[in-house]
């Protein structure tokens, strides 16, 4: 089937075909017990099929809503997709939302059936069963600690596909004629917003728009049957079903579980994919990560990194096209002598294409990838166009731009510079909320992303360069237009600071509220000497007070004089999802924080 057939089928339909095309060629791989387990198409394509026909028994109804709570794992795209077989749509629920958060997410979808990972995931939805009138049906994947459970309406997930392989095999074609009755404008996905404006609103994506979004991503990417990806971001953010599940659909690649987000790293080094997405938080992390290792192993390896920096650093940001021979004999002997071993750290050593999308991220990391020989590309894309809208096409593109529209989007900004973006990636309205939706979509089906941003002259043609989110531009007291996520992206540049809440909206100066990676912190006072109990008596201690006023001091040396932090503010706690004050994407909700902290805020500027 060529490529444009392929892109006439449903999702779901895509998982049959490449069972019939490709039945024991690898689809999926999930750890187990220290081992990369495989799963074929056929086996893919077979067991979703099997839960599609247990749904249908347990009464599920075309257009019903089945939300999925739970870790990335097999048994998560396992359930998308029967669902999507038996005519109903997916809502994911991160699985660090609390109970009172689950019960909003499921109020305003009314998913009957939610499909929870494990004992932790079902407490907390049998904590607010009782407000969920539309919820009749709970689906547990590991069923480890429930003995001596009331078991009334909870389905243990394996036990529901085998009933489905029994379904199956009594009603033969039945799994593909529930294919063949799906169209390409059916709704098949719900993306519950991230909430850091307000609460979060479910955006409903059809299958059309999906698909659209995958291959336009893929003109970039050149992901084919043979490249492995990794999934460890949550499943129920647009992005990660983009290289998860619609990517790898539209090409045949192999999708690999990483067993959890802390121990990606590690999944890498043993995978080595050709192609990796991460959020600026990830690359970040991994930037820290090595820091710190040649920190700690010192002596001859951080000299020949120091010297590796200072010599590839000063091509690094030229294309890897336009690098004259005595630039590329230098890049491989410093990638023989360091930069291998790093790249291998890391498990980046065969990635073909790394991309940073979801927010800014820091010049100084994508610096410092470039060194190592990882040009990470940026990327723009929100929940409401399907994740994917632009991309940069090379590392010929200018830093800081997140590159060109993909083929059939359409993309202006309005006269504020407010990014607008037209095609069929447009999601299909808010569900339940059509005032919201009025506001998203204008009448011509322009979709207003509250994003602005300017063009900027690349190889490629124009560029998009993100200026920041409409609502957070601030306006100090002297009349200075400041972007905070600039300046923020600047200070967690530091491997010791973590997160970065930028002060200046009305403001004198400009401030900020810190809080430290502890982890690099609590290694950097042993090595000191310094004793402590907890993150606050950490935090509190003089000179970790000093580390990170010297950290401020570095950022604000690359930073215009209206934007340098003049004074900052050490959080005793790590922020928490729990608390409201990010979101379960780590976003910074704002305007909760300003509340909260806004006694110590006052305190600055007295």
């Amino acid at each position: 089937m060529s490529a444009d057939e392929l892109s006439q089928l449903t999702p779901p339909q895509q998982l049959l075909h490449w069972a019939r095309a490709r039945p024991d060629a690898v689809a999926l791989r999930q750890k187990q017990f220290g081992i990369w387990q495989p799963t074929t198409w056929r086996g893919y394509a077979e067991r979703s099929g099997w839960f599609a026909l247990s749904l249908l028994e347990l009464g599920l109804q075309r257009g019903d809503k089945v939300a999925i709570l739970g870790e990335n794992r097999i048994e998560w795209v396992l359930a998308q997709f029967g669902v999507g077989l038996a005519g109903g749509i997916v809502a994911g629920v991160y699985p660090t939302s609390p109970g009172v958060e689950i019960e909003y997410l499921l109020q305003l979808a009314g998913a009957p059936v939610i499909v929870c990972e494990d004992q932790e995931q079902l407490d907390k939805v049998l904590s607010v069963r009782d407000n969920l009138p539309e919820l009749r049906h709970v689906v547990v994947i590991d069923p480890r600690g429930l003995r001596h459970y009331d078991r009334a309406g909870i389905h243990e997930f394996d036990a529901l596909v085998a009933q489905g392989q029994q379904l199956a095999a009594a009603q033969p074609g039945r799994i593909e004629a529930l294919a063949a009755e799906q169209a390409l404008d059916d709704i098949g996905l719900i993306v519950f917003t991230s909430g850091s404006t307000g609460r979060p609103k479910a955006a409903q994506m059809s299958w059309r728009g999906l698909g659209s979004a995958a291959r336009g991503l893929n003109s970039v990417l050149g992901c084919s049957e043979g490249d492995a990806l990794v999934s460890y971001l949550p499943l129920c953010h647009v992005a990660e079903q983009m290289f998860s599940i619609h990517v790898p659909l539209a090409t045949g690649a192999v999708v690999n579980f990483a067993e959890s987000l802390r121990t990606v790293q590690e999944d890498l080094r043993e995978l080595s994919p050709q192609v990796f997405f991460g959020v600026p938080r990830i690359w970040e992390k991994f930037h820290a990560s090595i820091q710190t290792k040649l920190r700690e192993a010192g002596g001859w390896r951080l000299v020949l990194y120091q010297r590796a920096m200072a010599s590839v650093g000063r091509f690094a940001d030229a294309p890897r096209a336009s690098r004259s021979i005595g630039q590329r004999i230098a890049w491989a002997f410093w990638y023989v002598v360091i930069l291998r071993a790093l790249l291998n750290y890391v498990g980046l050593r065969r990635c073909r294409v790394a991309i940073s999308s979801g927010a800014p991220i820091a010049p100084d990391i994508l610096h410092f990838f470039r060194v190592l020989g990882v040009p990470i590309r940026e990327a723009y894309g929100l929940t409401e166009a399907s994740g994917a809208t632009t991309m940069q096409p090379s590392d010929a593109s200018p830093v800081g731009t997140v590159g060109v529209p993909y083929p059939g989007v359409e993309v202006r900004l309005a006269d504020d510079g407010e990014i607008m973006i037209r095609g069929d990636v447009v999601f299909r309205g808010y569900y339940r909320n059509a005032e919201a939706t009025a506001e998203a979509i204008d009448a011509e089906g322009w979709l207003h992303t509250g994003d602005v941003a300017r063009w900027d002259d690349g190889p490629a043609g124009r560029e998009l360069r993100i200026i920041d989110r409409k609502k957070d531009i601030m306006i100090t007291a002297g009349g200075k237009n400041i972007t905070p996520s600039e300046i923020e992206n600047a200070l967690r540049i530091s491997p010791f600071i973590k997160e970065a809440i930028v002060i200046a909206d009305r403001r004198r100066f400009v401030s900020a509220l810190l809080q430290i990676d502890f982890d690099n912190v609590a290694n950097w006072a042993e090595a000191q000497g310094l004793a402590y109990t907890n993150y606050k008596s950490l935090v509190e201690q003089d000179k970790v007070r000093a580390l990170i006023d010297n950290e401020v001091a570095s950022a604000n040396a690359r930073l215009a004089q209206v934007q340098q932090v003049r004074k900052f503010h050490l959080l005793v706690k790590e922020l928490d999802h729990d608390d409201g004050e990010v979101t379960a994407t780590m976003k910074v909700r704002r305007k909760s924080i300003a509340e909260k902290y806004a006694d110590v805020i006052e305190a600055i500027y007295a």
